[in-house]
């Protein structure tokens, strides 16, 4: 089975992280632990960007060197809020740690030895929010159409990287591999952008010094872009003086997938790609562009002053419930705006009203009607094809990176329970002691549907669905929840009757009347 290697974009640490930030972490984080339970070696990277005149100018106007700027918002801000949201990355790279600068000069200098480096004058348009020279179909009234201000008109000698000679590789790259540029919408912008003129690329900066040094020429800085995208191979411990990158780096990497926000796919699908192949090393398997989270129509940004902190949210619903809305209510690769009406409605519906009180009846009834002990195994041909289906159904999903469709493919099974429940009112069935083995039998489909539920929503709800697994008693009766497979949920039975079930706290209490 191959490996799994996973990343989100490293973050410009110019501020504090908003929900956009959070959104694109917890889609890596639910996908890697989806592809952990299908029982595959994975790798998930995650991390920081620190170098760049963003950065820079942003310290200096907090009166504070660039390096403690990045170091108090890394180990203040950033790497709580993944901790706080559960986050179960394997690596959290830095561009100013020695592993990855050391290994950025390598490769520039192997680049520039293959003669895809050149020195050359530039003078154009230059947006420092992106940190992107920009091209005439990228303003508007002269203002850079993604954050709505000036640009600057830069005007330097700079080290130039041969972009333009790429082009048509890439563009014949994307047509024979789809799969490598998704969804269609960002495969088909890539390839409108392949076919017009793609020029060459500035990859060094010479009117400040907050970066790493052209390794020949110390004047100058290498581009924040060209230093950034790197991080997927530093973190992997590339070394260049080795034909296959290392073995760190060819196990995972060919294998990798790129989570990153639509505003920066020409980076990751174009520019990125084409250092890869000017190295002579293998391009991403694939960069998955997701769209924008919206507030009032505008994409979530702290310039813009439309960002939100995760903390408003996971006090109100609890971090769980921030983990799957977002990727329950938004079609992953879509924009798509945040309510926090839609939110409270989603949470009572499908989390409260659904799950949460299926557990809730559930655990009760085996309780008070089975002393506390899960009843005698029986089989039932239609709950365990339900679960068969809605099983098989998510992992195709999953591995689409369709965390909607794979949600709705789940909630099916709870949803069949409840209605199974339903009807066979169990309530009434322990009015007779004749019934005893028809209750038993209800209530154990009910509680095993129950155990499949919380393997294929740990993903998505770790902390919630390990209450859950304690509450049905299957963590003495079974063992840890993170060591149980999607193969396992499929399988009927496997709650061992005895298991002594727990009466825990509410899975999803009732929320407070608060506003936003």
């Amino acid at each position: 089975m191959k490996p799994f290697y996973l990343t989100t974009p490293i973050y410009y640490v110019n501020d504090k992280p908003h929900i956009g930030h959070a959104y694109t972490t917890i889609a890596a984080d639910v996908a890697t632990r989806f592809q952990r339970q299908l029982g595959k070696e994975v790798w998930f990277l995650t991390g920081t960007d620190e170098h760049g005149q963003k950065v820079m100018n942003t310290a200096h106007t907090n009166n504070v060197a660039p390096q403690k700027w990045c170091d108090d918002l890394v180990e203040g801000a950033w790497k709580p809020l993944w901790k706080d949201l559960n986050i179960s990355n394997d690596d959290f790279i830095r561009t100013t740690e020695p592993r990855h600068m050391k290994r950025v000069g390598d490769f520039m200098s192997a680049l520039k030895e293959k003669g895809f480096i050149y020195q050359d004058k530039y003078e154009g348009p230059y947006c420092v929010g992106c940190e992107e020279f920009k091209l005439p179909g990228d303003l508007e009234s002269g203002n850079c159409k993604i954050h709505g201000r000036p640009v600057e008109i830069i005007s330097e000698t700079n080290w130039f990287f041969k972009l333009s000679h790429f082009a048509p590789i890439l563009l014949e790259h994307y047509q024979k591999n789809p799969d490598a540029c998704q969804p269609d919408s960002a495969r088909n912008e890539v390839i409108s952008f392949l076919q017009s003129e793609v020029n060459d690329l500035s990859i060094s900066r010479s009117t400040f010094d907050w970066g790493i040094p052209v390794p020949w020429d110390t004047n100058q800085v290498i581009y924040v872009w060209f230093d950034a995208l790197l991080n997927y191979a530093t973190a992997l411990d590339l070394d260049m003086s080795r034909t296959n990158g290392g073995d760190k780096f060819a196990k995972y990497f060919p294998e990798v997938t790129h989570l990153v926000g639509k505003d920066i796919l020409r980076f990751h699908a174009i520019i990125w790609p084409a250092m890869l192949m000017a190295a002579g090393l293998p391009t991403p398997k694939r960069v998955f562009a997701h769209g924008w989270l919206l507030v009032g129509g505008e994409k979530m940004s702290k310039s813009k002053l439309t960002g939100i902190a995760p903390v408003d949210i996971t006090a109100h619903f609890g971090v769980d419930a921030f983990r799957y809305y977002f990727l329950r209510a938004i079609i992953f690769g879509s924009d798509g705006s945040f309510s926090w009406e839609h939110m409270e409605a989603v949470y009572e519906s499908e989390l409260a009203n659904n799950l949460g009180n299926l557990a809730s009846r559930v655990v009760s009834m085996i309780d008070r009607y089975c002393s506390g002990q899960v009843p005698v195994e029986k089989s039932n041909k239609e709950i365990s094809s339900i679960i068969n289906s809605s099983t098989d159904i998510a992992i195709v999903a999953m591995e689409k990176l369709d965390f909607q469709s794979a949600i709705n493919s789940i909630l099916e099974i709870s949803k069949a329970a409840n209605l199974y429940i339903t009807q066979k009112e169990p309530w009434v069935l322990a009015k007779d002691p004749k019934n005893q083995k028809e209750l038993e039998e209800v209530l154990y489909h009910c509680a095993d549907s129950l155990r499949s539920l919380a393997i294929l929503f740990y993903s998505f709800m770790p902390t919630t669905c390990e209450k859950l697994w304690k509450q049905l008693g299957a963590d003495n009766s079974i063992g840890e929840l993170s060591k149980q497979s999607i193969d396992d949920a499929k399988a009927w039975g496997m709650l061992p009757a005895g298991s002594k079930v727990v009466k825990g706290e509410i899975l999803f209490p009732r929320l407070e009347n608060k506003t936003s």
